[in-house]
Parts: structure tokens; sequence; C-alpha cells
């Protein structure tokens, strides 16, 4: 028995040498892939000391003794904590990704190239003032002076075997054009009506499929802000027109999926409602979630720059925040400020006004791992490229796209650079004078109690008759008229009402002069912030914690008389109706109502007619009129009305769970990594996902894919401003300072994200975990 002895001797040893050399390996992995942030760094191309000192949450402090060394800083500790997502982000704007995944992502930089989002940029950044152009330099000059370093790689960079190459300033601008393109989607939504009107459909019928925006909901400004007649109805031509052009279309346009609908809060409340007397700003940006987070908090101090907030890696600004005497918050208008027109060809080129012009050819050549290279003959005409050119569809129109962000000058980045120095309202309207894209609702408070709104952008002049909802003629008729001036821009400066709401709703009031779109989101976020504004008499900063975290769905609201009203199939639905009619509509995840009401809306959205398909679980009016009124899509062999479809939706749906989970169970907020996700089991180490609740609607904003209730959008950032005490002002993002996967801060601020919690907005005194110095090489 003795070498039994022995053999579990030498067992046991090797399982020691196996953990043994898994721990040096991490350990060894870890330094291999962890940038330096304490101690001295030594850089070419600055001036003078900086101070780069980071909290225990790892977010960022840079104090510098000119403003070009700041930007220089931060361009430094943006490619220490995120150099592969910078690095990501600037392949996938320059559609270069398939130089290092391969052919797998060729027919995404098929499309990128084709639009043109890197051209674009470097244009932007030929039009940029000194100033800024200056910053931009410096910026990208902090990033290749790190690089000389030969730092640690992240860990992707040595999976896909490349290194970065030094950085140019279109790498920079080009994110810009990226968010720009993922905050705008009107050209969709064009396609999707000429779809339908080639299938013979009816505007009437195209309105009550995609309805317009309720006359009753809330809009952000008011109609005492404007006194101006509303201006004069379309004369149906660009329809009737459309109608017959869209006859000789092809029946289906395959161009790539829109991103999925972007939204955000923002709210500003003046003195006279609050407890302190002073202004409360608060703001939560919903985006797309993944590993890691999109924003990158940072506090910088310089002569000319002093801002607090969150920047985006791999651009130069403080995007959201605040500095010592102003502060501002950002979401969506879903302006529009895309068209699509319907090129006629001709030998040689196209008809513009009655002559042949011949269009402009752009050759792209992408480079692709393991495959030879793949040579891309790009369209453009005056209006721009022509972006049904990347499918092969014989036979079609050229479709070509009209977009403000490809405009020749685009000076975006130079407003947010000045709103970060303005010092009072004047200031900050000058500075969203430069402003092109994508519109934004931005709300302002300053110490003062001044409180204030402008959506700034270049929004488009289009002649009478053309709505913008659908492609037109590219015949030169329907051309742009120009852009509103700045005065003309919606904004207001300390309302009567006393607060000013924004949740991607409808920005401007009948009588307000100018349509700068005609599709909004659903108002049930606007009007849930409202109700809990007007709920007291004076709100704290606690209350707007409160509001952000709030779960209250008005969209169970709507539906609850559907519910009532629906005859249920089986002993099981008729037990959950009772249960459903008895809950409060709060979409808590410890609760299985949730899970059952979004089981039931979703299946309710499976409409049978193929004229409206599943891409309607995001038309919630138009559901609730089908149910209220009924409608011919809810018709099949089984069902006769809309209720009977109802009654069947909620049976499918009981049968669909099972036995129901909790609602954070399944609906669970993901963050998957923009690669590695694919990858197992690499994914289990970089993805992260936990319990969420919440629906589309609901103010803490948790939209998730209907397939697989895996909440995909959320709250992106948070902070909210108290200009009582700005010092007492709070922010927060989901996952984590840094990007590198062995870090402690790849994910440490998810779980206070994912419990209601915030960080300190402090500028003043502070104690650090790590401290650098970045100093000049001589």
């Amino acid at each position: 028995m003795r070498w039994l002895w022995w053999m579990g001797r030498l067992l046991l040893a090797l399982v020691g040498l196996v953990l043994l050399l898994g721990v040096g390996g991490w350990f060894w992995l870890r330094g291999a892939t962890l940038p330096q942030h304490a101690g001295r760094l030594a850089l070419k191309g600055l001036s003078a000391p900086v101070e780069l000192n980071r909290t225990a949450e790892g977010v960022l402090h840079i104090k510098a003794q000119t403003d070009a060394d700041a930007f220089f800083a931060l361009g430094v500790a943006h490619a220490q904590d995120r150099l592969w997502q910078m690095e990501f982000q600037r392949r996938v704007g320059a559609g270069r990704l398939s130089e290092v995944l391969g052919k797998a992502t060729l027919a995404q930089d098929r499309f990128l190239r084709t639009w043109g989002f890197y051209r674009a940029a470097e244009q932007a950044y030929g039009g940029l003032g000194s100033e800024a152009r200056a910053v931009v330099d410096a910026y990208v000059a902090g990033i290749n002076a790190y690089l000389t370093t030969n730092p640690p790689l992240p860990l992707e960079f040595r999976l896909l075997g490349f290194r970065p190459e030094p950085w140019k300033p279109a790498d920079v601008l080009v994110w810009a054009k990226m968010m720009s393109y993922d905050l705008s989607g009107n050209w969709r939504s064009e396609l999707q009506r000429l779809q339908w009107a080639a299938q013979g459909m009816s505007p009437e019928r195209m309105a009550r499929l995609k309805p317009p925006y309720p006359s009753d909901a809330p809009t952000v400004l008011q109609a005492e802000d404007f006194q101006q007649p509303p201006p004069p109805r379309p004369d149906g031509e660009s329809a009737r027109t459309l109608l017959s052009l869209a006859q000789h279309l092809p029946r289906a346009l395959h161009l790539p999926a829109e991103p999925m609908a972007r939204a955000s809060n923002n709210w500003v409340i003046g003195g006279g409602r609050t407890v302190s007397g002073k202004p409360l700003l608060a703001n939560d940006p919903h985006l797309g979630l993944g590993a890691p987070s999109v924003w990158y908090l940072v506090h910088m101090e310089a002569p000319g720059y002093k801002a607090i907030g969150s920047s985006f890696p791999g651009l130069p600004a403080v995007v959201i925040g605040r500095n010592e005497r102003i502060g501002w918050g950002v979401t969506t208008v879903g302006a529009d400020v895309q068209d699509l027109y319907i090129m006629e060809e001709a030998p040689g080129g196209y008809r513009y006004k009655g002559r042949v012009e011949p269009w402009r050819i752009r050759t792209e050549v992408i480079r692709v791992k393991g495959e030879p290279d793949v040579t891309l003959r790009v369209r453009e005409s005056r209006y721009g490229p022509v972006i049904n050119d990347v499918v092969s569809n014989p036979g079609a129109r050229p479709l070509s796209l009209r977009w403000t962000s490809l405009d020749a000058t685009d000076r975006t980045i130079e407003a947010f650079l000045g709103i970060a120095r303005a010092q009072n309202w004047a200031q900050f309207k000058a500075a969203l004078a430069l402003y092109n894209a994508p519109s934004q609702n931005f709300v302002y408070a300053d110490v003062d109690g001044n409180i204030g709104y402008m959506a700034p952008a270049r929004f488009p002049i289009r002649r009478p008759g053309h709505s913008g909802l659908m492609p037109v003629p590219g015949d030169g008729n329907w051309d742009w008229q120009g852009y509103l001036p700045q005065d003309q821009w919606p904004q207001v400066y300390n309302p009567k009402e006393g607060f000013i709401v924004t949740a991607n709703n409808k920005v401007t009031p009948p009588n307000y002069p100018h349509p700068i779109s005609l599709e909004w989101e659903e108002p049930y976020r606007a009007e849930r912030i409202r109700q809990l504004i007007l709920s007291k008499e004076k709100l704290s900063p606690e209350d707007m914690v409160a509001m952000q975290q709030d779960l209250t769905s008005l969209l169970f609201r709507e539906f609850k008389p559907v519910l009532e009203a629906l005859n249920p199939l089986s002993e099981n639905a008729r037990g959950w109706k009772a249960r459903l009619l008895a809950w409060d509509g709060v979409m808590r995840a410890e609760q299985t109502e949730p899970t059952v009401f979004q089981a039931w809306y979703t299946e309710l959205t499976r409409l049978p007619s193929k004229e409206v398909g599943q891409e309607f679980w995001e038309q919630p009016r138009y559901l609730l009129e089908a149910m209220r009124q009924g409608d011919p899509a809810c018709r099949t062999s089984d069902t006769q009305t809309c209720l009977d479809f109802a009654a069947l939706a909620l049976d499918r749906a009981l049968d669909r769970l099972g036995n129901p989970p909790r609602w954070g169970e399944i609906h669970r907020a993901t963050f998957p990594h923009a690669i590695l996700t694919n990858v197992a089991p690499l994914n289990r180490l970089a993805d992260r996902a936990v319990p969420h609740g919440g629906d589309r609607y609901t103010l803490n904003r948790a939209s998730y894919d209907p397939s697989t209730f895996k909440m995909t959008v959320g709250s992106s950032y948070r902070h909210i401003l108290d200009f009582a005490d700005l010092e007492r002002s709070l922010f927060i993002h989901p996952m984590g300072q840094s990007g590198a996967l062995l870090s402690g801060d790849y994910d440490s601020l998810l779980k206070k994200w994912a419990t209601g919690q915030y960080l300190p907005m402090r500028m003043g005194e502070t104690r650090f975990k790590t401290r650098q110095t970045l100093e000049p090489l001589r």
C-alpha cells in the first residue's frame, strides 16, 4: 500500500506545480498587459511636468501647467487604460477591421468605406480652427508619445498578433462621426417607408403603423416660448411622386441593419423648485452596453481648461460634465438631418436639373487578413455616397445619402471644448454655435441660478412638400435650402415653468415654425419625469437619485386596460391576468410579474401580418390602438379580433416561460466584449452580466432583445449636479475605468452602478490611490 501513498504525494505535487505555474502565468500576464500608473514617466512632447492621479475607483485627475500639456496627458491616460478600445474604434470608423480580423468583418468594412466616415473625419480636421487643431494635435501627440515607450499592450493585441500604428488626427475625429451615425437613423426609416410604398401601402396606412407624436404628450419647449404661426401643411406632392417611382424599385433593399434605437434622459430644475434654492441638473445617456464602458471619468485642470465629467476614450474633451460655474447634460434630439435621394442614371452619370452630371468615383482598397485585397468602387453624387452600391441588387435605382455629418466642415469638437470653458449662458450659446451633429438636447445650469436649454445642429431647410420621411428624386427639385440659423434653433432660458425635461420626446410645441423632425421617441419617460418633478413642491439631490433609478413602467399602465378586456384561454392565463391587474407596474428585478408582462407584450408584437412583422415591438401606440379599435394585422385562422390575438399571446407567453422566473434572472444587463464575446472560453474572462429591472420605457432604461430578454441598452453614464455646492455632485458609469481584462478596475464600478450608487464628482481635495508624474523627455 506504500506505493499508493507515494502516488498520492506525487499527484499532490503535480497539482501544486500546475497551480504554481497558473498563478505565476497569471501574474506574468498581468505584468505584461497592465500599464504603469505610479512613479515617473518621461515623454517627448511635454513642455512641463503633469500630474496624473487616480482615485481608488480609478477616476483620473489631470493637473497641467498648459492646456496643450493637459490634452497631451489625456491622450496618454486614455491610451494607458483604453488602448484596445481606441484601436477597435478607429478601425471601425476607417473600415479597417478586416486587416486584423479577416473576412468575417469584410461586409462591415465595405459598408463603412462606402459611407466615407474616415474621409469625412479628415476633412473635418482640415476645417477646424487653430485652437481646436492644436488640442487634437496635442492629444494625438500624447497617444503616440506613450506608444514610443514600448508599453505593455492589452491582451487583445497579443491574441490578434499586431501592434498599434501611430495615431493621426482623423483617428480621433472619426469616432465622433461613428457616434453621430449611431444616434442618427432616419435613413433607415426612409427605406422602410419606401419598401411599404413599393408594396402599394397608402400614406394613411403608414401613418397608422408609425403614428405621429401624440398631440397631448409633453414637448421639451412650451407653446409660450414661441409666438410664430405654424408652418404650412405638406401638399402631398412628394408622396404621390414617390409612389410612382417606387413601382420601379425592387421590393427589398437589403442594407445593413440600423443600430438599436438609442435614447437618454436629462432634466434641469430651477432654484424655485429645489430645497436649496439652487438648480439641480441630472443626465443619463442611454447607449448600447459593452465591455469596457463607452465613457471614461476625468477631471482636467489647466490655466484655460478646468472641467470634470465624462469623456470618450479617443476624443480630447469632457463631453458631459461641469466646470466651476456651469454644468450641462445631453440627450439625443432625433433631428432629421439625413435624406435619401433616388437618382436617375444616365450614360456617363446621373440626371440633375435636366443635365447629366458625372459620378464622383472613390476607390477604396480593403486589406483582408489571410485573403487578397478587396477593391471597392464608391459612387458619389452631389448629395453624397450611393449607399446601396454595397449590395448586389441588379436593377435598383441608386440611393444617394445627404447627411450633415458628411459635410466638408464639422467643428463639433470645438463646440465641446468651448462649453467646458464657458462661464455663463452667453458663452455657452456661443460655443454651441459651432455644433454640427449629432443633434443633442443640451440642458444648462449655473451657480447664479439660471437654467436653459438649446438643441444645436445643422437643421436642413426643406422645401414645402418634402417631409423628410421618404426618399425623394435626386433631380434637383428637392435639394435643401440651407440650414436654420442659431437664433431659430429650439432654445429657452429660465422658462416660466421653472424646469426643463428632455427624454428624446418631441422638442417643439405646435407653434414652432420649423419641422426639425416628424419622428420622436415615445413620451413615456418624459411623462414620468414630469410626474415626479410635479409630485413635490421642493426637490433635493436625493430625489434626483430616486428618479434616475425609477422602474415604474408607463407602458404597463397603458396596456393594463387591454389586460382587463381580454378573455384568457386557460386557467393559468386567468390566474396570471388577475396577478398582473393587482400589480403596481414597477419593473423590479426580484419579481415575476414583470417577466410575464414583458413576455406577453413581446408575443403581442408578433402579429401574423407580413405587412407588420416583429419590428413593431417598438411601436406600442400602434399596438394599443389596434387592441382598442381592431386591425386586419391581427386576423389569423384562430383569431378574428386583436383582443382574441392578445388572449392567444398571453397563453403563448406562459408556454414560452414555463415556470416564470424572476425578471432579473432572465433580464440581465449584458456587457459583451466587442471581439472576445465570440471566443470561448475567453468570453468568460471578458464579458459581464448583472440582474437588472426596468424596461425600454422606464427612467432607469433597460431595453432588451425580445428573443432572449437580455438587456442590451441602458444608462451608460449618470450624473447629478448640485449647484448649491458643486463639489457634492455625483457621477458613475458601468464596468470600470480600465479596459485591461486583468485589471482590478475592469469591472470595479459595475456593482455600484447596478445597485444605484454613485461616486463623488469632486475637483477639490481628493484622496488618490496612485500618483504619476509625466515629465518632458530632454
